[in-house]
């Protein structure tokens, strides 16, 4: 039997000539990842196991930005705590605020993350990377503390989902509408453990941001990882990114998938996801009824790169967001914010009533910058939906694409932009 991608590139970091589904490995690892929430308990372990120093200063990046800049005492702690670290192991990539950006963008901007590589981060959303080739997946903060300290980490070798795509996107569809129409269809649990790849004719259709998203939720149906091909769209992201050699990885044809799925993109409609899962989704043609809002996130690890604002600011140009609604654009690294705003991306927001923040994790997770209060609802480019997940346990969170997102602060409730028209 032969094996898929995502087992091909465990096996060479295994040191084995072939591994399978279910089979316990131990892998060498290319990068080891953290933020400001999970790296201080990574942290205090590495402490509680003594050993000297880390395994490899070029090979940790540590993000502070879940709650950056510090919105209150504790999150100042835990970025005190990350940056001493950073500098008693002299951290090569540990970005300070002025410098970093939402981790998951941030990566991939700064040429850590190529095809081929074997990373693990403290943070469930870590299978972004899979969007270039590379296997990535969320871990713990104890699995990243042993990662920091002996560059390895056990793996149970995952068996795999084909996801067959094939046409084009229509206009105002995007990567977003189909990891969600995905969910939707398989649910939050349909893809457990599992390697989620995507390949088919289609992919050459999507931008790197689209697959950037949808790597990036294959969490959200259970995932350990998602993953793409390398074809000459990801060579050319990697080679303008990045000085480090890459290594491409194909899957055999006789690899073995538990499922196959055949999706064209052309069928796809604006999807989003209600209350209170990813997987809860309708298409903008199956809400009957009016759901009303008051408020609209764009950004995040998700949703927050560069062609996910010029989507925003495409249909918010020239139109105002709806009095009494409030509208957040988080722009996710630096450079985005000032390509953003070299482009007057950041002007057309302003103009419509919107704000801008500067780069951070913020509302997704219910930390600050959008926390919702009693009663309350969002249409939001982020990634889960969970009672309480951005504020009070009685708000409600639709997941939305950054193009339904900015037509719902237009008219206040969830909209497409084909009805501005």
């Amino acid at each position: 039997m032969g094996m898929t991608m995502t087992q091909k590139i465990l096996a060479a970091h295994a040191g084995l000539d072939y591994v399978e589904a279910g089979q316990l490995i131990e892998a060498d690892l290319d990068l080891v990842l953290g933020n400001d929430i999970t790296s201080p308990v990574a942290i205090k372990e590495m402490e509680k196991m003594k050993v000297d120093g880390v395994f490899n200063k070029d090979k940790i990046a540590l993000v502070p930005d879940h709650f950056v800049p510090n919105k209150d005492i504790k999150s100042a702690e835990h970025c005190k705590c990350v940056r001493e670290f950073a500098r008693r192991n002299e951290i090569t990539n540990y970005f300070e605020v002025g410098e970093m950006g939402i981790e998951h963008a941030l990566l991939p901007e700064k040429g850590l993350t190529v095809a081929g590589d074997v990373i693990i981060g403290a943070d469930s959303h870590t299978c972004t990377y899979g969007a270039l080739g590379a296997f990535s997946t969320g871990v713990g903060s104890t699995d990243m503390a042993a990662g920091m300290a002996t560059g390895k980490a056990w793996f149970k070798v995952p068996g795999a989902i084909k996801f067959n795509l094939t046409g084009k996107f229509q206009p105002w569809v995007s990567g977003k509408d189909l990891i969600l129409h995905i969910i939707g269809m398989i649910g939050v649990d349909g893809a457990l453990y599992k390697s989620m790849e995507f390949v088919g004719e289609g992919v050459k259709n999507m931008s790197m941001d689209d697959r950037f998203t949808v790597a990036n939720m294959a969490i959200e149906a259970g995932g350990k990882n998602g993953i793409f091909p390398v074809d000459d769209l990801a060579i050319e992201y990697m080679k303008e990114h990045s000085t480090r050699q890459f290594k491409v990885y194909e899957a055999d044809e006789d690899a073995v998938y538990d499922e196959v799925y055949d999706i064209d993109l052309g069928s796809l409609r604006p999807t989003i996801a209600f209350p209170h899962l990813p997987e809860n989704t309708k298409t903008i043609d199956e809400i009957k009824e009016p759901v009303v809002i008051d408020q609209v996130v764009i950004g995040s690890c998700t949703n927050g790169r560069l062609d996910d604002l010029r989507i925003a600011a495409k249909v918010l140009e020239g139109r105002k967001v709806k009095k009494g609604i409030r509208c957040i654009i988080i722009p996710a690294t630096q450079k985005i914010y000032l390509q953003a705003m070299e482009e007057g991306l950041l002007k057309t927001f302003i103009e419509a009533g919107a704000v801008v923040s500067t780069p951070t994790c913020g509302p997704c997770l219910g930390g600050y910058m959008g926390i919702l209060a009693e009663g309350e609802r969002c249409v939001s480019t982020t990634n889960r939906n969970f009672v309480g997940r951005m504020g009070h346990i009685k708000s409600e969170i639709y997941l939305a694409s950054p193009a339904v997102a900015a037509a719902s602060a237009i008219t206040g409730q969830i909209s497409c932009p084909c009805e501005l028209d």
